[in-house]
C-alpha cells in the first residue's frame, strides 16, 4: 500500500469515527450488563489537601456576557505576576467543579455538559505563579473543591515545554491546565460509542476555561499538541486507564 493510500485509508476511517452510530443496535454497554459504575472522580492520593475558597464575586473583572464572547482569543504572552489562589479557584470550578450529585452517588452536575453526565476528565495544573502555591504538579479534587499536590519537580517549566512539544510559551503563564480522560467513566455507559462524544465533552470543558479566563482578567490557549508518554509521565498517570487529552496555558494579561 502506497503512503497516499495509507493516508487516504486513515482520513477515511476518522470522518467515519466523526459520525454518530447510535441508532445502531446490538451493542449492550457494562451499565446495561448490570456491571459496577466506576466512581465519579479519582480519589485523592495522599492525605494532605490545599483547600480552595468558593467566594467567586471579588475575583470576576468582567461579568457581561456579550463581552466575554467577543473578546474570547487565544493568548500566548502573558505578563509577569502570580495568579490568586482565588482566581483559579474560580476557573476550576467553572471547568470541573461538582454542583451537585444525583441518583444516590450516580451522576455529578457541573457547570459544563457531558454525555450522560459521565465527565470522564481530570485537571492536573503545572503551577508556577499562583499566589501562596508553591509551584509544582497538582490535582484537582472537584468533589471536595481542593488540590493535592503529586509532585515538585525542580526543572518544572522545562519539562512542562518538553511534554507541550517544546512550545516554551506554554510554560511561562502563571498555570498550565492539563485535562486526562478517564475513559471507562464513559465507557461503561456507551461502550465503543463513547470516544467520539468524550472528545466533544472535553471541548465544553476548554469553551469554558476561555470564558471563565477572561471573566478574571486572565488569558489562554488551548494546546493540543503534546508528547502523549511524556505528558503522561509528567502528571504521574499510566497513559492506559488515564491519559492526557487537551492542555491550556493560562496567564495574568
Amino acid at each position: 500500500m502506497s503512503h497516499e493510500d495509507i493516508i487516504k485509508s486513515w482520513t477515511e476511517s476518522n470522518r467515519k469515527f466523526m459520525k454518530s452510530d447510535f441508532a445502531d443496535d446490538g451493542i449492550e454497554s457494562d451499565q446495561q450488563k448490570k456491571l459496577p459504575q466506576p466512581p465519579l472522580t479519582k480519589p485523592a492520593v495522599g492525605e494532605k489537601t490545599l483547600p480552595l475558597p468558593k467566594e467567586f464575586a471579588s475575583v470576576l473583572k468582567e461579568s457581561n456576557y456579550l463581552s466575554l464572547l467577543e473578546g474570547r482569543k487565544s493568548v500566548r504572552v502573558y505578563k509577569p505576576g502570580d495568579l490568586s489562589l482565588a482566581a483559579l479557584s474560580f476557573l476550576l470550578w467553572s471547568t470541573q467543579g461538582v454542583t451537585g450529585i444525583r441518583g444516590n452517588g450516580y451522576a455529578a452536575i457541573r457547570p459544563v455538559p457531558s454525555a450522560g453526565a459521565r465527565h470522564p476528565f481530570e485537571t492536573y495544573l503545572a503551577i508556577f505563579h499562583v499566589e501562596g502555591v508553591e509551584p509544582g504538579i497538582y490535582h484537582y479534587l472537584p468533589l471536595e473543591h481542593a488540590l493535592e499536590l503529586i509532585h515538585t519537580p525542580y526543572d518544572l517549566e522545562e519539562l512542562v515545554s518538553i511534554s507541550l512539544c517544546d512550545q516554551q510559551w506554554a510554560a511561562k503563564g502563571a498555570v498550565t491546565f492539563f485535562y486526562t480522560a478517564v475513559p471507562y467513566r464513559s465507557e461503561w455507559r456507551y461502550s465503543v460509542r463513547s470516544h467520539r462524544v468524550m472528545l466533544m465533552d472535553v471541548g465544553h470543558v476548554m469553551q469554558n476555561l476561555y470564558l471563565s479566563s477572561g471573566a478574571v482578567g486572565c488569558g489562554t490557549c488551548a494546546i493540543a499538541a503534546f508528547d502523549q508518554e511524556t505528558a503522561d509521565r509528567l502528571l504521574q498517570v499510566d497513559g492506559q486507564e488515564e491519559f492526557v487529552l487537551y492542555a491550556a496555558a493560562v496567564g495574568l494579561l
